[in-house]
């Protein structure tokens, strides 16, 4: 259907109201929203959320489904359009020729070129989709081959923002310029480099509270307080997942509140408290049997939270708090270790590890520390390799069997 002479729809589209949009196509396509729900995979009430939530931020991976189960395009719902050779209209419109000067995140500053009144509403979204893209990748593919990727993507992000015409636009891309620059810190933490992750999540959470976006400001505060547990800061750690609540206010997703349940559980195990690590996973599995009844998680974040996760949180405190077992089984294990996320799959599998040498099974746990290493390395993550040396140092012995040698010579031979 042609859908440039449907005026409703793109007054609509003009406002922003992406929701009306999707409502519009939808009659117009006899279709109700329980049939469009089940072609993207949504209740009905999730469809009905969608088209009455007006003006306002919307979940881009969910207008992109409906969009194109409609046949609508892209630009008519704030997205990028493409066209046969990759090229987005953004792109061929030649926005970064017309750049001007604003500052959307405290990270790089640009010269400020002359200012046009042209903008484009798509540039947002289609930058939030490369820094997803980004993160998907991170998976599976190294650090520092992402890196510098990652950090000329931020650079982008700041010279598009100069162009923002308006306070709407200033803020929208300041959001933007915070998950990039979160992303930037994940990969340096991922290569062992504290101090460089603490400067971008700094500059990511200045750049959420700039984006007047409190689940985002929540989001970029909850990832710098988990970099803190792991880096040992516990206090701070709980101190920060304590700001991130204040943060997200009254009207909390489901996931927001299991993932900083998640971080505060292990911050507890690391402390050695056992009472207090059972009760956030408890709170952590309550709130994410309620994360399928609630809309898709908002676009921070990238990975949704399930049961797979809380059983991989479980691993976690039952490594930091000494128990072998604590409370899992053989299947609960299996599940853990069944993420496609190849670097936690690793940093998970030391934690099986440590529960193996804490109940004296050093061929076991060294034999999975060794193949948690090779992926480390295979991934050059610092963090596998840092993990790795910190489990090494969690067993003495005067004379350590062959195996523990044989570890000890990887570690050795082992350069990022």
């Amino acid at each position: 259907m042609d859908w440039s002479g449907n005026r409703q729809l793109r007054d609509a589209s003009r406002e922003g109201d992406y929701g009306q949009v999707i409502k519009l196509a939808r009659k117009a396509l006899a279709l109700t929203q329980r049939q469009l729900g089940d072609a993207c995979g949504l209740s009905q009430s999730a469809v009905s959320r969608l088209e009455d939530r007006g003006v306002g931020t919307y979940n881009m991976n969910l207008l992109a489904s409906a969009a194109s189960h409609l046949g609508i395009p892209p630009n008519l719902v704030g997205l990028a359009d493409y066209d046969r050779n990759g090229n987005s209209a953004v792109e061929r419109r030649r926005f970064l020729a017309d750049v001007g000067g604003i500052a959307a995140t405290a990270a790089i500053p640009q010269q400020q070129p002359p200012v046009r009144p042209e903008w484009d509403s798509g540039q947002a979204a289609a930058l939030r989709v490369a820094t997803a893209a980004f993160r998907r990748l991170d998976a599976t593919v190294g650090s520092r081959d992402l890196q510098e990727t990652a950090q000329s993507h931020l650079r982008l992000i700041q010279r598009v923002a100069s162009q923002a015409p308006d306070a709407t636009h200033k803020t929208r891309m300041a959001a933007v310029g915070s998950e990039a620059a979160s992303l930037v810190g994940w990969l340096a933490w991922d290569m062992a480099d504290h101090g460089s992750a603490r400067t971008w999540y700094g500059s990511a959470i200045k750049a959420a509270r700039a984006a007047d976006d409190p689940l985002l400001a929540a989001y970029q505060t909850g990832s710098l307080a988990q970099f803190e547990v792991e880096a040992g800061n516990v206090a701070e750690g709980l101190r920060l997942v304590a700001r991130a609540r204040r943060q997200l206010g009254r009207d909390v997703p489901a996931i927001a509140s299991a993932w900083l349940a998640s971080i505060e559980a292990v911050a507890h195990a690391t402390a050695g408290d056992e009472r207090a690590t059972e009760r956030a996973l408890r709170s952590c599995e309550q709130h994410t049997e309620r994360v399928p009844r609630e809309d898709p998680p908002p676009w921070p974040w990238v990975f949704s939270f399930d049961e797979r996760k809380v059983i991989s949180c479980r691993v976690v405190c039952g490594a930091r708090l000494g128990r072998s077992r604590w409370p899992l089984s053989p299947q609960d294990v299996a599940t853990a270790l069944s993420s496609g996320h190849e670097k936690q799959r690793a940093l998970l599998i030391l934690d099986v590890a440590t529960g193996h040498l804490t109940s004296g099974r050093l061929d076991s746990a060294f034999g999975l520390a060794m193949q948690a290493v090779n992926d480390g390395v295979r991934l050059k993550s610092g963090r596998v390799v840092e993990r790795a040396r910190a489990f090494r140092r969690a067993y003495a012995a005067p004379t350590p069997p062959g195996i523990v040698r044989d570890f000890d010579t990887l570690l050795h031979d082992t350069y990022l």
